[in-house]
């Protein structure tokens, strides 16, 4: 990526040789040029919201810029991005949406996330900090930035107006109001789970944004409870890609005796899963893990691996992040372990599965989606 502060040698996180997607797409390069062309003053504290793969920072790092960030693989990336370009350890502050953001902003440089609660939480937690003097400026693809975006950087920080396009990319140029009078943050968000989906029936669910459907029970994961194994005892459970932990709090609300280990490389759905369990007084015994899968367990140590992998990746559609899954339960589990799979039905991981493990099995199904099971031989 050439910029007005060098060339950068960027990746994304895993790094995988055949991987075709950039660590940077032109919204990182318009807003970068936008900067350098209008010589926009870069001092006091910076901050850099859902820089991606850490392209943003990566180029602005003489200016000891903030990053905040959902997403653990994002983190690693930038740490990767940035000891690449020779960046000294420290001059990045690495902080996640969960940590406190700093107490004051002067420069506001937001890559616009695929999740408008996202954004709008970040917002609402950013703008004590934003003052009169606070350059604004967000990023995104055309496809990105919605009338419901633009209304949101309105509502929360002041005026807001739009760059012509450029490359399919477009800036959302942002006036804070200090003065102005908004709501209060509606993040986290609680409801009451339906009946008839087992042992989390009419239980408490709590979501912060940007969750995957972070106001109602998904219809793949109320199929996905209707179908659990019901084994008893101390084994070790995994909810593999977590999101708000419902998953495994249902097995341990079924099975207090099971060791419960829920895993996503999003910082909220790991609060979330975490606020769930807390919520409902399960008695078990549970760990809460933001991680790249299941890199960071012992191999051979895990009876059960719960899984509903994602098939996206931003904008890109892939199997990369389900292969990486599968195959990360596989080295996890015991033999004669198991891998419970739900997904959309012409995903085709029954195919995988078989590669993988040699066998796969249909647990249940209905016209949008299929339960299977692999065994660890």
């Amino acid at each position: 990526m050439t910029t007005a502060w060098g060339e950068f040698e960027l990746s994304r996180f895993p790094e995988d040789p055949r991987d075709r997607l950039r660590a940077w797409d032109a919204s990182d390069a318009y807003l970068l040029r936008r900067l350098a062309q209008e010589r926009i003053p870069l001092s006091g504290t910076v901050v850099v919201l859902g820089d991606r793969w850490g392209a943003l920072v990566t180029a602005l790092a003489e200016h000891g810029p903030v990053q905040i960030t959902d997403s653990f693989l994002s983190q690693e990336a930038t740490r990767a991005n940035l000891a690449r370009a020779g960046v000294e350890p420290g001059a990045v502050r690495l902080l996640t949406t969960q940590d406190p953001p700093p107490d004051r902003v002067d420069v506001l440089l937001v890559r616009v996330p695929k999740s408008l609660a996202l954004l709008e939480d970040q917002l609402q937690r950013l703008a004590p900090a934003v003052h009169e003097g606070t350059v604004v400026v967000g990023t995104g693809m055309v496809k990105e930035i919605h009338t419901s975006t633009l209304e949101l950087f309105e509502r929360i920080l002041g005026p807001t107006r739009t760059s012509l396009a450029e490359q399919k990319a477009r800036l959302i140029l942002c006036t804070p109001d200090p003065a102005l009078e908004r709501a209060a943050n509606p993040w986290p968000y609680s409801y009451a789970l339906p009946e008839g989906i087992g042992a989390v029936s009419g239980r408490t669910v709590v979501n912060h944004a940007g969750v995957f459907c972070a106001d109602r029970l998904d219809i793949g994961t109320r199929f996905f409870l209707q179908h659990l194994p019901a084994g008893r005892g101390p084994r070790r459970v995994v909810d593999l890609g977590c999101g708000n932990g419902v998953v495994g709090t249902a097995v341990a609300l079924a099975d207090p005796a099971a060791e419960v280990l829920f895993v996503d490389e999003s910082f909220q759905a790991v609060a979330s899963a975490e606020a769930t369990y807390k919520a409902n007084g399960v008695p078990g015994h549970a760990e809460f893990r933001v991680g790249d899968g299941l890199a960071g367990v012992a191999p051979g140590s895990v009876d059960v691996v719960l899984n509903n992998p994602p098939f996206h990746s931003h904008q890109a559609t892939t199997d990369t992040t389900a292969w990486r899954m599968f195959t990360g339960a596989r080295r996890a589990l015991r033999p004669g372990g198991e891998l419970w799979v739900i997904g959309n039905r012409h995903l085709g991981y029954h195919v995988k599965l078989r590669r993988l493990f040699g066998n796969s099995r249909l647990v249940a199904s209905d016209p949008k989606f299929v339960v299977l099971k692999a065994v660890k031989r």
